[in-house]
């Protein structure tokens, strides 16, 4: 398939955890970037419905050639002023090299086997050329003692070595942000510029920048390709320094946004790394592919705003998306993924088919069209009907809450910003953007006891949540939505249960739909609150039921928990192999607290004990599976949830009546069924019916009225056959359909 390997090798990254501002040489651990500012901000779309029909495309004109020369004459005067720091402190740490005593030191590779080296001359490459040459040629980083490590860096002691690829997630990682690097140096040549961050993300690398006489545009796309290919083909040294803070202060004068960050995030008296390429040298953590040869095929994919450290008080910045890949081929696959990508975008299909639109008068708020709402009723009923032991009691509790709910509850504090708050008589209120408080104070509402316990409470309640309106995009990112919450209530020793039954759940729900997922194990933060005896035992009871459901085929993702508790995040593939985070399974420790919720104990001498709280979505928000779902099924919709089912076309005017009766019987049978009577050829509407993905063609005539029967078209099967297919009477089709939807089948077959 289009893109298959692409995507079938990466699992996806958190580009938060990758800051181009490198932490002091004492600290181990990348700085902090927030999840907005790496996430990549598509731009914003307010689709407005057209009529009935569908929308031909028209072809894309071909962008003008840019006014702006490709590099800029003379270069910007900060490459001299980097460059000349740069090759003073780099001759000193050569010498410093130099002079480090070389002894034999032990190289253990991941199959056990031992290499010789010397300390401070060995390097990963040089292991690797002894090994094979077409090992070194694929390799992109090495790992020494767990730590990613450049090639070319000389090993300064016996260790533990291994070698990564483009397609290890990590290999993919460190060659995106190399990548992300030539960009920037493009992009400077270019623009003149200042840079600002560079990561990679999950589907590439961006680079965003400070200009304030020039904007971004498509035609500047070719420009900095061209430059970025002239510097790959120099094969540019990706070279690394440790710099003191003083000196990386005189290095980046000429640069607000790195004078701030050096300023705040590298502690006085302390050093960090800077990375060099060509005449880009820029403060990183590192590490980076040998020279810049080893891309061979990079493009850029798009551009837009965004806010320095993703804050909106903050200037405003201009981002540079990209991807890149050690092979040509692998682009030519890419560009052919995004052609598919874009007939399946589910703004497009929304639109086609009449499901949903969106307007500039409420952003980031759907409104859903009636064959879309005949989707988002049916999968909330497929929730609602799960598995008897899991059926939860659905509850509704109030969309707005006075400030000191949320106080109480934490989000005040942390989350206020991510919230719309309005002022009534003179006090602060806000709309909901989660269930669980509300919850709290439904379980709080009365005496609770261990008899009763688990309490399972569902709710499929509107949430807002304040988006920035740059990050808007489709039904993938919305301010108006709704998920499939439940939280359940429960006594520790339930935990393990509740969890196996969400598991069986889960498996399910995806496996109706056709997707696979993959897990991971989120334990306790640095911030986490409560006992760690208590954490632990829960961290157990998840591996547990990992190992029980799925053995082998989780990871562990250490420190990633919610500072309540540790928790499950699931992330589903699709059809293109694109992953989505969609369920998350969460202990809490925290708002049972907060709300002061107790349930009467079976232990009299221990009468009051707090409840476990479990959180859990599998859709999560419905707007966004239905995104995921209508590119995984490419507007294609298997027959239970569909919103066309059948479409019936009478062969002449003649047989109106009984055009009726049909669709009366089928509609009585809780069927969606549309009727053909317009002025087109029977060709013509079959092909109609065709491409508006309707399950079912009837087309009925004479024979068909005499025998009561219908001529039943297969949309996957039958699609631009002529003649009739299959024959059969009312009532048998009626029986098959109904077996059809009940079974939830994905294929389109009676």
């Amino acid at each position: 398939m289009l893109g298959r390997r692409f995507f079938t090798r990466i699992r996806p990254i958190r580009p938060f955890h990758l800051c181009h501002v490198p932490p002091s040489s004492a600290l181990r651990s990348p700085l902090f970037l927030t999840r907005s500012m790496a996430s990549a901000a598509p731009e914003v779309t307010s689709q407005k419905p057209k009529g009935g029909g569908n929308l031909k495309e028209k072809k894309a004109k071909a962008a003008p050639a840019s006014a702006f020369p490709l590099e800029l004459q003379p270069a910007p005067a900060f490459f001299d002023h980097r460059i000349k720091i740069f090759e003073k402190l780099k001759a000193e740490h050569d010498e410093f090299v130099k002079s480090q005593p070389r002894v034999d030191i032990v190289i253990t590779m991941p199959d056990g086997s031992e290499r010789k080296g010397k300390s401070w001359e060995t390097s990963p490459m040089d292991v690797a050329k002894e090994v094979s040459k077409s090992l070194s040629e694929r390799i992109v980083i090495a790992k020494v003692d767990g730590e990613l490590w450049d090639l070319e860096r000389p090993l300064e002691g016996p260790c533990k070595l291994e070698l990564l690829d483009f397609e290890h997630p990590e290999g993919k990682k460190v060659f995106w942000h190399s990548s992300a690097h030539v960009l920037g140096e493009a992009a400077e040549r270019h623009y003149g510029c200042h840079l600002c961050l560079g990561p990679p993300t999950d589907e590439g690398f961006f680079y965003e920048m400070g200009m304030e006489d020039r904007a971004v545009t498509l035609t500047d796309y070719p420009s900095l390709e061209k430059v970025a290919e002239s510097a790959i083909k120099e094969k540019q040294k990706f070279e690394r320094l440790v710099v003191k803070k003083e000196t990386l202060l005189e290095m980046f004068n000429y640069n607000k946004y790195k004078k701030y960050l050096i300023e705040t995030k590298v502690p006085d008296g302390t050093s960090t790394t800077v990375y060099r390429c060509g005449p880009m040298i820029d403060l990183c953590v590192g590490p980076h592919i040998p020279h810049t040869g080893k891309i061979k095929a990079m493009m850029i994919t798009k551009n837009s705003s965004s806010y320095f450290l993703g804050d909106a008080n903050n200037e405003s910045l201009q981002r540079i998306y990209g991807i890149s890949f050690p092979d040509k081929k692998q682009l030519t696959e890419y560009k052919a993924f995004l052609e598919e990508a874009a007939k399946r975008d589910h703004r497009r299909i929304g639109k086609d088919q009449e499901l949903f639109f969106f307007n500039e008068l409420s952003p980031g708020s759907c409104f859903f069209l009636p064959h879309g709402t005949r989707i988002y009723n049916t999968l909330t009923e497929f929730i609602r009907c799960g598995p008897f032991r899991l059926n939860p009691f659905t509850v509704i509790s109030p969309n707005m809450f006075h400030s000191k709910l949320w106080q109480q509850s934490g989000h005040w504090q942390n989350y206020k910003d991510d919230m719309f708050v309005l002022d009534i008589e003179k006090e602060k209120w806000g709309l909901k953007p989660m269930n669980c408080p509300g919850h709290c104070i439904i379980f709080g509402s009365r005496d609770r006891s261990y008899r009763e316990l688990p309490i399972r409470m569902a709710e499929f309640g509107i949430l807002h949540r304040n988006e920035a309106s740059g990050a808007l995009t489709g039904l993938t990112r919305v301010r108006r939505f709704a998920q499939d919450d439940t939280h359940v209530f429960c006594m520790p020793s339930q935990v393990a249960g509740e969890i196996s039954a969400l598991f069986d759940f889960m498996q399910h729900v995806y496996g109706t739909f056709g997707l696979d997922f993959q897990l991971e194990l989120s334990t306790r933060p640095d911030n986490f609150l409560g006992d760690i005896k208590t954490w632990d035992h829960a961290e157990e009871q998840l591996k547990e039921s990992l190992e029980k459901h799925y053995p082998g085929k989780w990871e562990l993702n250490p420190g990633d928990g919610a500072f309540y508790g540790p928790k499950i995040d699931i992330s589903i593939r699709d059809s293109l192999r694109r992953s989505f985070q969609c369920a998350t399974i969460q202990l809490d420790f925290q708002l049972p607290n907060q709300f002061d919720l107790k349930y009467r104990g079976e232990d009299t001498q221990n009468p009051e004990v707090r409840p476990v709280m479990i959180h859990r979505a599998i859709l999560g928000s419905l707007e966004r599976f239905i995104a995921i779902i209508t590119e995984h099924f490419a507007g294609k919709w298997p027959f239970w949830l569909s919103p066309r089912q059948v479409v019936i076309i009478p062969v002449g005017p003649a047989f109106k009546d009984y055009v009726a009766q049909v669709h009366d019987r089928l509609k009585s049978e809780g069927f969606f069924v549309d009727i053909d009577n317009g002025p087109d050829t029977l060709p013509k509407k079959i092909r109609n019916a065709e491409i508006s993905q309707h399950n079912f063609i009837l087309v009925v005539g004479e024979a068909e009225m005499t025998a009561q029967s219908v001529n039943v078209r297969n949309r996957d099967i039958g699609a631009g056959a002529k003649g009739r297919d299959e024959m059969l009477s009312l009532d048998d089709f009626v029986t098959k359909l109904h077996a059809l939807k009940t079974s939830r089948s994905l294929e389109n077959k009676l």
